[in-house]
């Protein structure tokens, strides 16, 4: 059993708002108890992804890491062991923030119902024992069977995390629970295609390179070829097969939305949100050779837009379907 941790000075939406501002966004809308739940999940999510994503410490200590929040998760070690082990970490970054106050994180998952808590903890652990096998193995992506593999240890479980908690809050959810699952899971794959689009450039800086080599081999690169000025043009045929691949998962993210029943429509806007921001940003970079050198987003303005469009029509499955092919031909 967690140990209880104080939570002052501690406020969980605040948190989340600070490591990611697109998710905020999605949650508020939700209903309160609904809203904290989620929340509080994302962050148990975000302490094991700043363990594997950030940039200061070596992939032995990662692994370290990620086993001891494993550990914390089961109750074998105290909930203030991460913090001892972070000592050393910059508080300024959000990120790390997170990490640093796991047992706060900690102590507002104890306020759950203990079915709720029950397949959070276990979700969380799964997915951070995956990351670790990742950082053990090194930045190695031979296939996109290897891809769909890491990914589902960073996203898919967190869709099938939101798709248990959706089910435990609304019945008719719990009665869809089974179709819901594999679309969840491709949610997830969705926007991390998306994300590692986003973010080739930023990847291949901190030594990751997530694109499959059989992705590359195919057009006669290596994975480290594509960031070179001369093979601009060719690497782009890359990206763009990662981008044909996005859409295949990004059509599942579409049919997960329209199965959630009309009458929850905030629950419906919290999924079409990230859903639509991915297929905009998937727009605008694809066939965009600044993937490769910078990043591409979508302005506020976008952003603003697909917030009040899907809020006034997002009730019709219909309109949904035509927006979506709207936003990826603009």
């Amino acid at each position: 059993m967690l140990t209880q941790s104080p939570v002052r000075s501690f406020d969980p939406i605040t948190m989340v708002r600070l490591v990611s501002r697109t998710f905020a966004l999605s949650i508020e809308p939700l209903p309160a108890l609904l809203r904290d739940t989620t929340t509080v999940a994302y962050l148990m999510f975000r302490v094991a992804d700043f363990l594997e994503d950030n940039t200061v410490m070596v992939p032995q200590r990662k692994v370290e890491l990620l086993n001891l929040w494993i550990n914390m998760l089961g109750g074998e070690a105290g909930p203030e062991a991460l913090a001892e082990h972070l000592a050393d970490i910059d508080p300024g970054d959000p990120e790390a923030a997170v990490a640093k106050q796991a047992s706060k994180v900690l102590a507002y998952l104890q306020r759950l119902p203990p079915e709720l808590q029950e397949f959070i903890i276990a979700e969380a652990r799964e997915s951070a024992a995956g990351m670790a096998r990742w950082q053990a193995r090194g930045p190695v992506v031979v296939d996109e069977d290897d891809l769909d593999d890491y990914m589902f240890e960073v996203a898919g479980r967190v869709g099938h995390l939101l798709t248990h908690i959706f089910a435990y809050y609304f019945r008719p959810i719990k009665e869809l629970k089974e179709e819901l699952l594999p679309l969840a899971c491709e949610f997830g794959l969705a926007l991390q295609t998306v994300n590692i689009i986003r973010g080739l450039n930023k990847d291949y800086e901190r030594g990751w390179i997530y694109v499959p080599q059989s992705f590359c081999t195919e057009v006669g690169l290596n994975p480290p070829d594509l960031f070179k000025p001369e093979n601009l043009e060719v690497a782009m045929k890359v990206v763009n097969t990662l981008a044909d691949k996005a859409e295949r998962h990004l059509h599942n993210g579409l049919a997960y939305v329209q199965k959630i029943p009309r009458r929850y429509h905030r629950l419906r806007v919290a999924t079409m949100w990230p859903l639509f921001f991915a297929v905009r940003t998937l727009a605008v970079s694809r066939s965009n050779q600044r993937v490769l050198v910078g990043e591409a987003k979508i302005t506020r303005d976008d952003v603003k837009s697909i917030m009040s469009d899907t809020w006034r029509m997002g009730w019709s499955n219909h309109w949904l379907e035509s927006y979506y092919e709207r936003l990826r031909a603009l």
